[in-house]
């Protein structure tokens, strides 16, 4: 009986120490919240979910795919362009960074590529919204082989941009929405090999 006591003690310490150290913050943080997107708070969820599961603060922020067995690098470069093409998505520029790594070691590395998309009326859209969007742009897309000559598709997750904060106004939300799904389609179909 006297563990008990003491345990239950214990909580109430550990439970008045937390509410001293969040006090303060608690009723800005619900105030902040109440105010938030509707799909926020699932949003942030899933993000503390891939931390926990990762242990990786990047990885917690990316949507990634895998790409099918015996699709060679260069099938899947054309099927991610190809997409695009067919989504409509303008490309503003690709990186190889890849064969940038093998030129200056002087010596072959893996394969790495990131694609750069954007609509760019809705870009100066987030931006007018916020200039803080900027740093989100454009849209980034990577194909990248991992140390075992796996293929994998990566990009920022866009719901933090979209459903973190505040919600965005009806028509700027509902252009975002649409890129957000163009990006995950030349995602998915690419690392099918789709075109």
């Amino acid at each position: 009986m006297t563990w008990i006591i003491r345990l239950l003690a214990l909580v109430g310490v550990l439970a008045l120490g937390a509410g001293l150290w969040i006090g303060p913050d608690l009723w800005r943080y619900k105030t902040a919240l109440d105010g938030f997107d509707d799909q926020a708070w699932a949003t942030y969820k899933g993000l503390a979910d891939r931390l926990a599961d990762t242990g990786n603060a990047a990885a917690a922020t990316v949507w990634t795919v895998k790409v099918a067995d015996g699709l060679s690098f260069e099938e899947v470069d054309e099927s991610i362009k190809a997409v695009a093409i067919d989504r409509n998505i303008r490309g503003v520029g690709e990186l190889p960074l890849g064969d940038q790594v093998a030129a200056m070691n002087g010596t072959p590395w893996r394969k790495l590529n990131i694609y750069l998309y954007c609509n760019p009326l809705t870009a100066a859209r987030m931006i007018e919204h916020h200039i803080a969007y900027a740093a989100y742009l454009p849209c980034r897309v990577s194909l990248v082989e991992d140390a075992a000559g796996d293929l994998w598709i990566t990009s920022l997750d866009m719901d933090m941009m979209i459903h973190g904060g505040r919600e965005l106004p009806p028509e700027l939300k509902a252009e975002a929405l649409a890129v957000k799904d163009i990006i995950l389609d030349i995602m998915n179909r690419a690392a099918e090999g789709d075109f």
